[in-house]
């Protein structure tokens, strides 16, 4: 099926694999998902006008608002790039470029597309690397010997391999070692291969200020035109030469007019920005009369708000339209709310959803549903070192228990806190297990409590260790 297409509750279903509960955060975004499958349907000029609903997705940390929006764009096979808002105050009133990140979306994009293009003429690219490798592997004709010998020469024992004296048997020859080279038996040959060099340059370095920050990779850029790429002559083994050849010929196959070209497209049609920490950058109980840090976030939020709104961004790729990316904003709003953030903004972030605070039995859920599963991601691990790590239901209850115990007592980080937990619970397995040999751990519920049960009663403690 075609990713852009799922309705929502396939993508409901898709997101149910990774994440843990949120339900009404996961509807939100599989409906945004599919209104862009919509928007494109529309006949224009209509089409143009259909704007994408923004998302502000509100809750503590660690109950999955990054991992929804992640997994969304991976499912939809979008660009798709996450940036912290406050990192644009983080220098005073500098800060970064806010238009540095639809830059970033582009670069993303450009690099998916190339990868795409790739994988579609991989065979082709195939071929005539094996093509290459054959015109090094077969000795020169006798007729050529005198003259040009060719660029390449073959190093290793030859006497085992036939040699064709007339041209008529050279194709039959080829053949033979077409199907050599196919099965291996010429692997633990060595080859004299021309390879070009990675891009050298001189390295150009700015001091990047607002509005220069793309000036160096520009000039990266117009350098590697000036210096074209140098050929190497290197010696390697037969398997390792056909990868290099592989590679170089795509290279040279990809059009990357047609690349950039698809990527424009694709960042301004389906490109996913996931505005963190958005809370950070909302004056705190509204105006601040024009002192201190307030200002710098005002000022950020109105930067931001052409971004959201629809603005053309200048790229090193070209131009680039914001009006139909989507915009998933998120944040604590412990301090702030909302509605402290300025209208203008408010008002292009339609959609709001909470997402709650997790209990023992979503934690329980969390470390067995989903396919990316912490207690899977533990049992895989141990089974490198000839382990079968087992835990009981039980014990496994016994860390979701603790986990929400101290986040409780210390400070709310959500399901994070049961990496904290697993790995202090597993600390003397994970040290021991490569001395262990083979066979079976099984964790219990009095392993675990025995393994925590002086951090979790020492308050102080916990709040270093756990």
């Amino acid at each position: 099926m075609d990713n852009q297409s799922f309705t929502p509750k396939e993508t409901l279903t898709e997101l149910d694999k990774f994440i843990v509960g949120q339900a009404s955060a996961k509807r939100s975004v599989a409906i945004a998902l599919r209104n862009r499958w919509r928007r494109r349907q529309v006949e224009s000029p209509l089409r143009e006008e259909i704007a994408p609903k923004n998302i502000i997705m509100i809750g503590p940390t660690g109950v999955g608002k990054t991992e929804i929006a992640r997994r969304l764009a991976t499912l939809a096979q979008s660009p798709f790039i996450k940036v912290e808002a406050s990192k644009f105050t983080e220098v005073g009133y500098v800060g970064r470029d806010v238009e540095s990140m639809i830059r970033d979306l582009v670069d993303l994009a450009v690099n998916m597309a190339k990868e795409d293009a790739k994988k579609r003429i991989e065979g082709i690219a195939a071929a005539n690397a094996e093509d290459l490798v054959l015109d090094l592997l077969l000795p020169p004709a006798p007729q050529a010997a005198n003259g040009h010998a060719g660029a390449h020469s073959f190093t290793g024992e030859q006497s085992d391999l036939p040699v064709s004296a007339d041209s008529s048997g050279e194709n039959s020859t080829r053949e033979k070692f077409r199907r050599m080279l196919r099965d291996g038996r010429l692997d633990d040959r060595e080859l004299e291969i021309s390879l070009s060099e990675a891009k050298s340059m001189p390295m150009v370095e700015i001091m990047t200020t607002s509005g220069m920050e793309d000036m160096q990779s520009n000039l990266q850029d117009a350098f590697s035109k000036i210096f074209p790429r140098k050929k190497k002559n290197r010696k390697m083994k037969v398997p390792e030469a056909l990868d290099a050849a592989t590679k170089e010929e795509m290279e040279k196959l990809v059009d990357m007019d047609q690349v950039i070209k698809e990527a424009l497209r694709k960042t301004e049609e389906a490109g996913i920005v996931f505005l963190d920490e958005i809370d950070k950058i909302a004056s705190r109980g509204g105006s601040s009369g024009g002192h201190g840090p307030e200002v710098s976030r005002e000022g950020v939020q109105r930067d931001l708000l052409p971004i959201v709104e629809g603005a053309t961004v200048s790229t090193k790729y070209g131009m680039v339209k914001t009006d139909h990316i989507l915009f998933i904003a998120s944040g604590a709003f412990h301090m702030s709310k909302p509605s402290d953030l300025i209208p203008e903004l408010q008002g292009r972030f339609p959609i709001r959803v909470e997402l709650h605070s997790l209990g023992k039995d979503e934690f329980v859920r969390i470390l067995t549903e989903p396919e990316n599963a912490l207690i899977k991601q533990y049992v895989a691990l141990m089974e490198t070192e000839d382990i079968e790590l087992i835990f009981e239901d039980e014990a496994i209850e016994e860390i979701a228990r603790i986990a929400v115990e101290v986040n409780e007592k210390t400070e709310e980080i959500g399901a994070r806190r049961l990496h904290t937990v697993l790995e202090r619970v597993l600390d003397i397995l994970s040290f021991e297990a490569s001395e262990m040999g083979q066979g079976k751990f099984i964790v219990t519920a009095e392993y675990v409590s025995k393994q925590l049960s002086d951090i979790v009663e020492d308050q102080d403690l916990s709040r270093f260790i756990l």
